[in-house]
């Protein structure tokens, strides 16, 4: 449940890790900025539950769990970073093809060995990612799909899908838990 006093918010703003500590500087910047915001708030919405919890399904008739989603941003991270911005699109997607959901399902109970399997995939494709990213002009052009397209457009889009999916994890931990914020 959100605590008491905090009007609200997921964490009082001066122990919230996601507020930055001043004006960011350029487009790099910003974009990087906000892209750490919202991976950061997907790990805070997963924050303090069991792997049951984790794994629930708690918005019918939507397969949409917090794991669920997790696995999803491992693929997700993979798939720009390594197979598209690092030029690897003969790296198999993690969780199967295109064909199949992503990352949203499992074989099996939800149990620690899979929560923390699936943290671990998130956590090595992030910091990948950043490495990456860090190494990458953001005006370099990439192919996707067979069309020329900037890195930068691809951070936006980065941004993008956390944001949507950290919109989900939100009504996902409101589900479980009744706890809601920032």
């Amino acid at each position: 449940m959100t605590k008491p006093g905090f009007d609200g918010m997921w964490l009082p703003q001066a122990e919230d890790p996601r507020m930055q500590q001043g004006a960011t500087s350029g487009e790099r910047e910003c974009l990087v900025g906000y892209l750490e915001h919202y991976r950061t708030t997907l790990e805070l919405k997963c924050a303090d539950l069991s792997p049951e919890q984790l794994g629930t399904r708690s918005v019918p008739p939507s397969n949409i769990s917090l794991l669920g989603l997790v696995r999803h941003m491992a693929r997700v991270e993979q798939s720009w970073f390594r197979r598209v911005i690092a030029g690897r699109p003969e790296l198999p997607r993690l969780f199967g093809g295109a064909d199949e959901d992503a990352g949203f399902s499992w074989p099996g109970d939800t149990d620690d060995a899979l929560v923390a399997e699936a943290w671990s995939l998130w956590r090595a494709e992030v910091e990948h990612a950043r490495e990456v990213l860090g190494r990458t002009d953001l005006d370099r052009v990439v192919d996707v799909h067979g069309q020329p397209t900037e890195v930068r457009d691809l951070i936006v889009h980065m941004i993008e899908e956390y944001a949507r999916h950290c919109g989900h994890a939100d009504l996902v931990r409101e589900c479980i838990d009744g706890r809601a914020g920032q």
